[in-house]
């Protein structure tokens, strides 16, 4: 990997050249996302959607970018509703599908073949449809066979990975007007807001030392990432994460949530990445290695702690187990020399703390790419994999 530059990250010209597509524009307008998609699918006739109705269940067939759909569809969904939801976009529809339940389909372009053909195959049976993406669309015609309600999305919204807010939206709205979750259009505005926030914060021209995604990009660039939610909220934040920094960064990762992935993460501090001959006593490196004798210097682990604020008294004791086992796992990587870098959301309904989170490590991932001289956009050699046609939209 070609050394980190954060000279990059603060140079307009160098930047704009590596960043061709402009991702970190389409970053920073992910609460106009929000708000253009409220709009949208307010336009859509959601009421259509199951009849009015609350389905029996709800399956959601995403793919690639638009994966995170589901996960925040399940995070909101299992927490508060007696409705089952299942996630699959590339494989069959399951065959429980029926009259009696709600499909979700998703994809930006329209075209991905497991999501319309799941959408098709829903149709037939005589499911309840909603389709999600691009207008005049093949995703948007299985919606229109199945009589079924197809929200369009702003074409300006970049490809998937940076279209989350647009794609999400709809679903969420859809969901809460047929009794599966209750989620207000004023709640969506307030996760709008958060963005705004967290853009005007990370926005390029911030050098480096006020800016805390590019901060958090030149730590990550020192560390081999563990990326840990603390909760369900930073569970799915995590695995986001996770992804981007795959995807945009080319940087692998692991990710888990609390208490479910303590175990595996703390066995890791006493492994082989947890500590290195090459690093000094503050985690940084030992200007005194000699790479002939002690050998080429490993790539350090390092913790990435995505965290929900500190629980009050009035909190739900659950909460407050979680802060503590998050602490503890902390405390353990610290005193095994593993560097941790912890974020924590502001307070505020599940979809805004993950509003924060995401729009934080989605720039990080980004300044991480553009800072190692690499287009977010794309990769080499990925538009040569054998994947069926727009799986990734």
């Amino acid at each position: 990997m070609s050394p980190f530059d954060e000279t990059l990250l603060d140079d307009e010209e160098r930047r704009h050249a590596i960043d061709a597509s402009d991702m970190l524009r389409a970053l920073a307008g992910a609460g106009a996302q929000v708000r253009r998609a409220v709009t949208l699918s307010q336009e859509s006739d959601l009421e259509r959607v199951a009849g009015g109705e609350r389905p029996r269940a709800v399956h959601v067939a995403a793919v690639g970018g638009s994966e995170a759909v589901a996960s925040v569809l399940d995070l909101l969904v299992s927490h508060r509703s007696p409705v089952l939801l299942t996630a699959d976009g590339s494989g069959p529809l399951p065959g429980w599908v029926g009259a009696l339940d709600l499909v979700i389909a998703v994809s930006k372009s329209g075209r991905a073949e497991g999501p319309v053909r799941q959408a098709r195959e829903a149709g037939r049976r005589g499911a309840h449809v909603l389709t999600i993406g691009a207008p005049d669309s093949p995703l948007a015609s299985a919606a229109a066979a199945a009589r079924g309600v197809h929200v369009p999305i702003d074409s300006g919204t970049g490809h998937s990975r940076t279209a989350l807010w647009s794609l999400l939206v709809p679903a969420v709205l859809a969901t809460s007007v047929c009794g599966v979750i209750d989620v207000s259009a004023s709640v969506l505005l307030a996760v709008a807001d958060r963005l705004d926030a967290q853009a005007e914060a990370c926005r390029p021209d911030a050098e480096h030392f006020v800016n805390p995604a590019k901060s958090l990009a030149t730590d990550l660039s020192e560390i081999a990432p563990v990326v840990l939610g603390d909760g369900p909220v930073t569970g799915v934040a995590a695995r986001r994460t996770s992804a981007m920094l795959a995807r945009t960064s080319r940087v692998p990762s692991t990710w888990g949530r609390l208490p479910d992935a303590a175990s595996q993460v703390v066995a890791c501090l006493s492994g082989p990445l947890a500590g290195s001959g090459t690093t000094a006593p503050d985690g940084g490196r030992d200007i005194f290695a000699d790479p002939y004798l002690d050998g080429p210097a490993r790539p350090a682990l390092g913790l990435v702690l995505l965290r929900d604020p500190v629980p009050t008294h009035d909190d739900d004791p659950r909460a407050v187990e979680r802060h503590n086992t998050a602490q503890s796992v902390a405390d353990q990587a610290e005193g095994s020399g593993v560097r941790v870098l912890a974020q924590v959301a502001g307070p505020g309904h599940d979809l805004e703390r993950l509003a924060d989170h995401i729009a934080l490590t989605d720039f990080a991932s980004t300044y991480l790419a553009i800072g190692h001289g690499f287009d977010p956009a794309s990769a080499p050699g990925i538009d040569d994999l054998h994947l069926p046609r727009k799986a990734s939209e």
